[in-house]
């Protein structure tokens, strides 16, 4: 539905946010899908994929509730599975589908398994250089990719791109000298630097956390979702987690808190007074909405039962 206040599309099952997105939005957000299923893989990008850029599958999430439904890496050990979801996305859908997936513990294994996903018509693949069992703390395989593009390279010429230890800038030219990918995704590195993509270099934590939170604001993010991407972020200072400000809001129980702290709160009631005002014009044009739409629906009643008794009528002299 769309939230008049905010601007924002959200999807909702019952009360619980599924998805939130904004217009402004549309040509640069990827939908990525954790699933097992071709045909609710198929309905959930289906059901959104009017506000999206395109479709991503998830191959390559290792943790324990993804790979216990089938989703995730385990779809690295069913590649049945996982080609007739690829299928069915790239056959059904209207936007570009791409998959994401992790190194296989041979590198045999690998190539045959990328070779099989770019014969299923997906516009992209990036490949996570670790394994399945591999975690963060481990060095990813960057030495491995290479091979594994050629191959992708030699079925269809497609994006390939690299993920896994890529945190800022200048890590993603050397790992695509290195690899010979198209690209290279941040996952960790732009959680902790939201910034990490600026030429110019890395903004203080003060500076990125006062711009993400004026963001959040905009469109009512809600606060426990706030404060966590905070306290993920990370800054060149080491000393970071120690400050004031940083603790300051750890300790923060409310929006309005982190806005007394970062000196928003002004920002913060402006804002809500106009999303407030928005919500009450909505809320008197729609009682308007609905009187006219019951007046239509006389109307049509009217028309109906007027036609039933000039064909009553009718009906009645041909029997005489």
């Amino acid at each position: 539905m769309r939230v008049e206040a905010t601007g924002t599309v959200d999807y909702r099952k019952g009360k619980n946010m599924v998805f939130s997105t904004h217009p402004d939005e549309k040509g640069k957000v990827i939908l990525q899908l954790g699933t097992a299923d071709p045909d609710l893989a198929l309905k959930a990008a289906q059901t959104l994929e009017q506000d999206v850029a395109g479709i991503d599958l998830n191959c390559g999430c290792p943790k324990k509730f993804s790979i216990s439904g089938g989703m995730g890496a385990a779809l690295l050990s069913d590649p049945e599975r996982l080609q007739k979801i690829l299928e069915n996305l790239v056959k059904h859908t209207s936007v570009p589908v791409s998959c994401k997936i992790r190194l296989l513990d041979t590198q045999e294994k690998t190539i045959e398994l990328v070779k099989m996903i770019a014969r299923t018509g997906v516009s992209a693949l990036t490949v996570h250089c670790r394994t399945r069992e591999m975690r963060q703390s481990q060095k990813a395989q960057w030495e491995r990719l290479r091979e594994v593009v050629e191959a992708v390279k030699s079925v269809r010429d497609i994006p390939v791109i690299v993920n896994g230890d890529v945190f800022k800038r200048s890590d993603v030219e050397k790992v695509k000298e290195l690899t010979g990918a198209d690209s290279a995704m941040i996952a960790r590195g732009a959680q902790m630097h939201p910034s990490a993509f600026r030429k110019e270099g890395i903004l203080s934590f003060h500076d990125t956390v006062r711009n993400y939170m004026k963001k959040a604001i905009d469109v009512d993010n809600i606060f426990q979702n706030s404060k966590y991407c905070i306290l993920c972020m990370n800054t060149e200072d080491s000393d970071h987690t120690r400050s004031d400000l940083y603790n300051n809001m750890q300790r923060a129980k409310s929006t309005e808190v982190m806005c007394d702290v970062l000196g928003l709160r002004e920002y913060y009631d402006k804002v809500q007074k106009e999303h407030k005002s928005k919500l009450e014009k909505v809320e008197k044009v729609e009682p308007t909405e609905e009187k006219a739409e019951e007046k239509a629906e006389e109307k049509s009643n009217k028309r109906s039962r007027e036609v039933e008794e000039e064909f009553s009528e009718k009906k009645q002299k041909i029997d005489e």
